[in-house]
């Protein structure tokens, strides 16, 4: 499989692309890419040092007749989301990814593919090994813990990065210049609950959500695509006075940057109640799969009976557990009136999990409008008042002001127009960028973010289209030799 990618064109980035996918990089945990990145600049005999968060920072000087030009920093980041289908057995702190090619996209085998940021990270490898391609002075800032917090750029310190222009790669369109972004905060809520014996007479049955296509919690949040919490809860929502339904357990989701793709609840309902129940559960998967048939056509309710417990949450809990799940904000909750067509407030309910006692309820909320984040993040926090536990905020970021009027914008705007002979999607996005952080400490370089097309970002769907990598390449080579001097 890696021998195909291998021999794609072009074929440096590939071959970087390649190396870089066989080491484990989840957030949080890049030690191991952090040494191969180190490794791989020093091996180039090229000035390389870490800073004192993880982030690694390798220059290059400008090749011959281009010393003139203005310092490039161009910008990724090592980790990647790890994301894996239920029946995928896979080790993401151990093993490589699996990657093949079908037709024009490399994809993985039931795993997060890397190519966010990794195609990123490959080219700017590509352009610090190569000894004929035409560029200015490069800085090349590789970054950490983008994908669960940012902390690679919240940490970097002002004195770190000299270069004029800033390039980021890590936008998922290869039609649409990145000028601005939407910043960010993590909720969490945790709690705890009292457990009661079940009654006699009462039978065990799992209920599974399942076959969502899942997604970028912000790029893909405005798609409409079904959240598997939301989801269940909708399923389980009365059915315990309806049916005299227990709950026992409740998982579902795993990252907050992701749109949760399954989630399980395991119930205990009376037997002379299982045939209502059963017919219940039925009902809503028709009625689910009617209205998600366009966004999430693969999407299934499946009950399956299961092994009777002792015990499960107590009915108070329950009752306000539930409630809590079904009020909680989820999706888009305003679109910018000044942006056509950008979301500018979402809230992600990524991940539920209750069970032996214990409730730990994660979010994302996103907003270009600081004031707004902080009102979405209050109706999360209003939505599960009624549960015995305390709702905590953390990584907080800020947004990416757009600078429609910088000469870097009009320099990529111009170029793409040349190149292409189309006019490109000049706009901001509703995911967090790192541009926003970097230009607290960094207000005087100018920036712009643009990509290859990846698509399923943050799930297992995830893929690079073949070709856009080749325009995306190019385009990147072209703007390099049009920056201005200094």
């Amino acid at each position: 499989m890696s021998q195909d990618i291998r021999n794609l064109e072009p074929k440096a980035l590939w071959n970087h692309f390649a190396d870089l996918n066989a080491v484990p990089r989840p957030s949080k945990k890049e030690e191991g890419v952090r040494a191969f990145m180190r490794d791989f600049g020093k091996g180039l005999g090229l000035p390389t040092r870490e800073d004192a968060i993880g982030n690694v920072i390798i220059t290059k000087p400008a090749s011959l007749g281009m010393e003139a030009k203005a310092k490039v920093v161009l910008q990724s980041h090592l980790d990647m989301v790890h994301q894996k289908n239920a029946a995928t057995t896979f080790d993401f702190n151990k093993e490589g990814i699996k990657m093949y090619v079908d037709g024009d996209w490399v994809k993985a085998d039931g795993t997060t593919l890397g190519a966010d940021n990794g195609i990123g990270v490959a080219t700017i490898m590509a352009l610090l090994a190569s000894q004929d391609i035409a560029h200015p002075p490069l800085e090349a800032l590789f970054t950490i813990d983008e994908e669960t917090g940012m902390t690679g750029a919240m940490e970097l310190k002002s004195g770190e990065l000299t270069g004029k222009y800033l390039l980021n790669l890590d936008t998922e369109d290869d039609d649409e210049l990145s000028i601005g972004c939407a910043g960010g905060i993590d909720l969490s809520f945790r709690g705890s609950y009292p457990e009661e014996s079940l009654p006699q007479g009462m039978e065990a049955y799992q209920i599974e959500v399942k076959g969502l296509n899942g997604g970028h919690s912000g790029m893909d949040i405005h798609k409409g695509l079904g959240n598997a919490n939301k989801l269940l809860t909708r399923i389980l929502w009365k059915t315990g006075e309806q049916f005299g339904m227990c709950l026992v357990s409740f998982e579902g989701g795993s990252l907050r940057n992701a749109i949760p793709r399954e989630a399980t609840a395991v119930v205990a309902i009376p037997v002379g109640n299982k045939a209502g129940f059963l017919d219940h559960v039925k009902s809503i998967n028709a009625q689910l799969k009617q209205e998600h048939h366009t966004t999430d056509s693969k999407l299934e309710v499946v009950s399956t009976p299961a092994e009777l417990p002792a015990s499960a949450m107590d009915r108070f809990t329950q009752i306000n557990f539930l409630a809590a799940l079904y009020a909680c904000p989820n999706g888009i909750y305003r679109m910018s009136p000044d942006i056509p067509g950008l979301v500018q407030t979402s809230n992600n309910l990524a991940k539920v999990q209750a069970k032996a006692g214990k409730i730990e309820v994660l979010c994302l909320t996103r907003s270009s409008v600081e004031t707004e984040k902080i009102d979405q993040a209050q109706a999360v926090e209003a939505a599960f008042e009624v549960l015995s536990g305390k709702v905590e905020t953390s990584g907080s970021y800020p947004g990416w002001t757009p600078a429609p009027a910088s000469r870097i914008v009009n320099l990529m705007t111009n170029l793409y127009r040349e190149m292409f002979k189309e006019e490109p999607r000049v706009a901001a996005c509703h995911a967090g960028l790192e541009c926003g952080l970097l230009g607290q400490n960094y207000p005087e370089i100018e920036m712009i973010s643009f990509g290859p097309n990846i698509r399923g970002a943050h799930s297992p769907d995830e893929k690079v289209q073949i070709s856009s990598v080749q325009k995306f390449w190019e385009f990147t080579l072209e703007a390099l030799k049009r920056i201005p001097t200094e």
